[in-house]
């Protein structure tokens, strides 16, 4: 007996993903609960389980782009020291005849989808997969072939057409060597709509500052022994920009709203966003009522959110629902940006690097660490005077720590 291994569900919205890694090769003893493959989707990555104990049997390559239902392997029970009796498709080795519609049921998701798009014959696939099963990789293949078949073919027989499709063909050869062709990932696709959506649906504009981060660094480095005795976890620059953003936007209400059609939504809670860069790309966890939660809480959050991202663990709920984004291009050297809206919101603070800079302090000239402070804003919704005031209550409360709600 087998057991399908099916695309679960995995949220609202998401139709499909892309099998990113095999953690269990094809063949491989599986156990239940054990982690099979990650799904990849435009909002998160997702591990997905063993339902049973046995032999998996993969049917789909990695990296291909798959839908929600789809069956993508199969669990054989038993400890794999016996071939798995499988009556049924030998069945259908001898009785199906070698119709067209046959020959399509093979055609595994990733493949379909290749097969589609470079309109090739079912017929003339020779599948390796279970079965007789085409898979990805001989889609590609064929189609490679075919490619190769009408470059060879003499120069005086080539017509207008075949060097087009020829030219089109040419990325896809791997041996080219000066450039690699890949799709990209749902993520990316996502992240790239949305930056996209926001500058095209907003009234972006930027206005900048900057906040000498002497009374923070020296704070930090006062409590840092006490606080991390006390929670098991180091004091951040970022659980400050959080409470003195909190501080912001009670100062100004306009900025923690959103704008939708013709309704102007007003946030009376405050859940900061905070902008995490992994290797797939820029995913915001949102940190829920920042302004009830301690300093340790919000250190908590972030050091949750971070490992949750590099791991592929994010959950779709943890990225729903932030009124306000912080993001922090500091920790990468940006000494200043434009950040763009994360829509539906209508503010972004960005952070950058601090660098010792020559300032007056009074009548003199001192050298003071100092941060760049950049406020994306929605114009529509945020008037140029509130967004300067937002700033400068940033400032104030970074540059005199006292004004926050400080609890260590």
């Amino acid at each position: 007996m087998s057991v399908e291994v099916k695309v679960p569900a995995v949220g609202e919205s998401i139709s499909s993903g892309v099998v990113s890694v095999w953690h269990k090769k094809s063949g491989e003893q599986v156990s239940s609960g054990d982690p099979l493959f990650t799904l990849e989707t435009d909002k998160v990555s997702t591990e997905i389980n063993a339902d049973a104990d046995g032999v998996l049997q993969t049917l789909v390559a990695e990296g291909a782009e798959v839908k929600i239902g789809d069956v993508v392997a199969t669990i054989e029970e038993g400890d794999g020291t016996k071939p798995a009796k499988k009556p049924e498709p030998a069945a259908e080795k001898t009785e199906a005849p070698p119709t067209e519609p046959a020959k399509e049921a093979l055609l595994s998701p990733a493949a379909r989808r290749v097969v589609t798009e470079e309109k090739l014959d079912p017929q003339e696939i020779r599948g390796t997969g279970k079965g007789g099963r085409v898979t990805k990789n001989d889609a590609v293949t064929a189609a490679q072939n075919r490619a190769a078949s009408r470059a060879s073919e003499s120069p005086a027989a080539k017509t207008k057409d075949d060097h087009v499709e020829e030219k089109a063909a040419a990325p896809a050869q791997p041996e080219s060597g000066r450039f690699t062709r890949k799709k990209m990932s749902p993520l990316r696709r996502k992240i790239a709509a949305q930056l996209v959506m926001a500058q095209h649906t907003a009234a972006i504009l930027t206005t900048f500052n900057e906040c000498d981060m002497t009374a923070v660094q020296d704070l930090r480095a006062k409590s840092q022994d006490a606080f991390t005795k006390k929670n098991g976890l180091k004091l951040g620059f970022m659980s400050f920009f959080i409470k003195a953003a909190v501080e912001g936007l009670k100062a100004v209400p306009s900025i923690n709203s959103r704008i939708e059609g013709e309704d102007f939504i007003q946030n009376h809670y405050y859940d900061i966003g905070v902008a995490v860069g992994t290797e797939r790309g820029l995913v915001v966890p949102v940190v829920r009522d920042a302004d009830k939660k301690s300093f340790a809480e919000l250190e908590r959050d972030i050091a949750d959110f971070a490992t949750k991202a590099r791991e592929g663990k994010m959950k779709i709920e943890d990225l729903q629902g932030g009124g306000f984004t912080i993001s922090n291009g500091g920790v990468y050297g940006s000494l200043l940006s434009t950040p763009i809206l994360n829509p539906p919101q209508s503010g972004i603070l960005g952070m950058h690097t601090i660098q010792k800079r020559p300032v007056a302090v009074g009548e003199e000239i001192k050298i003071r660490p100092m941060m760049y402070l950049a406020l994306s804003y929605d114009h529509r919704a945020v008037d140029g005077k509130e967004a300067v005031t937002f700033l400068v209550t940033v400032k104030q409360c970074i540059e005199d720590p006292k004004k926050l709600p400080i609890d260590f």
